[in-house]
């Protein structure tokens, strides 16, 4: 009897944050549940029960999820009741209830003006999320599914849901001599790690395709991180004499011409291969990160591996490696890809990436750094 293999896992898509959860349905039925209760209180009750005071209560709720008309009608309805039930027992003149009035008035007035400033909220949040979206599009493009020879997949999520953007970075180009890849994380969060993220990204970009050798490259783009860190607005401010500044990263190299792969570390973690069902890290030369380069004895230089048809690399940032579980343990990626995936001949990038994604989400339940997957691997034979 045979069994129908697992389907894989989608292939995973581009990096976005999770939609803000919409408002409980019983908040936004409440104001008219507790006129409802007011009423059916009033019918059923001996006359000795003031129920009209609940309706007090009806503007303050109906702020949270109505627009500042609905809140205004809502607190004329509410006063109109008051008045009707104190009246129906004569009691309309006496001195708790006029000032009952008097304070659901005030009150009334008080909601119809959160209304307004919680829609403006709305719109300003609106247009600070479309700013924020076109700043993630600028840094971190989405990974391309095929760049000349090479297909790939990954997914990026910021530490802070409500982000967009955070410190970890990546980018794939295809250059003159090969495509060219880089992934990163940034010392440190906020405002000064995007500012370099935007500064490593930018300089990659503008000399991949101009410089040859890997290790030049990487030493380029340390000038340029140190020289406008400096003349940067936060430089006074965010790295004192005694702080230091660095980027961690990886570079590699796909030449269009050969089966291998060359590999630049700066203090970042290495490749990992996964080759004919077997998952291993790839060895490299570490060097000091970016931004650390004057106190390297010597300069780092590239390491070169062989590349299988259908080997599959996988690059991440230490928000997977450093992830940890319920009981303290980092995320044993390696293993956790042995065993899904050990055994195959080939593993499509997209499959492997949202295999990552989901079981890391699982292992440390949804408690990570900033996170940046990438999975490469040739397209075609050389």
């Amino acid at each position: 009897m045979s069994t129908k293999p697992t389907p894989d896992p989608p292939v995973a898509g581009r990096l976005g944050t999770p939609a803000t959860p919409p408002t409980a349905r019983w908040v936004w039925w409440a104001p008219f549940a507790v006129i409802l209760v007011d009423v059916a209180f009033e019918l059923a009750l001996p006359t000795k029960f003031a129920s009209g005071f609940l309706l007090i209560a009806v503007p303050v709720l109906a702020a949270f999820t109505r627009p500042a008309r609905t809140v205004a009608g809502l607190v004329v309805l509410a006063l109109a009741l008051e008045v009707l039930f104190a009246w129906r027992y004569d009691h309309f003149d006496e001195l708790h209830h006029v000032g009952l009035y008097i304070a659901t008035a005030i009150i009334g007035a008080i909601s119809v003006e959160l209304a307004r400033q919680r829609r403006r909220d709305a719109r300003s949040l609106v247009q600070a999320h479309s700013v924020a979206e076109a700043l993630q599009l600028m840094l971190l493009r989405p990974v391309p599914p095929r760049l000349g020879p090479v297909r790939a997949a990954g997914y990026y999520e910021a530490a802070d849901r409500r982000a967009l953007v955070g410190g970890d970075l990546y980018d794939l180009v295809e250059t003159p001599f090969g495509v060219r890849v880089v992934i990163g994380d940034v010392r440190g969060k906020g405002l000064p790690a995007i500012q370099h993220v935007g500064t490593v990204l930018g300089s990659f970009r503008d000399a991949a395709h101009g410089i040859a050798d890997l290790a030049e490259l990487a030493d380029h783009m340390e000038r340029r991180l140190v020289r406008d860190t400096a003349a940067g607005p936060h430089a006074a401010a965010d790295f004192a004499p005694d702080t230091e500044l660095f980027v961690t990263a990886l570079l590699l190299e796909l030449p269009p011409d050969s089966r291998e792969v060359r590999v630049v570390d700066r203090g970042h973690p290495a490749p990992i291969l996964l080759s004919r069902g077997r998952v291993t890290r790839l060895a490299t030369r570490p060097g000091v990160p970016l931004g650390l380069g004057a106190l390297a004895d010597a300069a780092t230089g590239a390491t070169t591996h062989p590349l299988e048809p259908g080997d599959v690399l996988v690059l991440h940032t230490d928000g997977v490696s450093e992830a940890r579980g319920p009981q303290g343990a980092f995320y044993p990626i390696e293993e956790r890809l042995s065993v899904r995936f050990g055994g195959r001949d080939r593993v499509d990038p997209g499959v492997l990436a949202a295999f990552v994604r989901d079981d890391l989400a699982d292992y440390a339940e949804g408690t990570c750094d900033d996170v940046a997957v990438i999975a490469l691997t040739r397209a075609d034979p050389v």
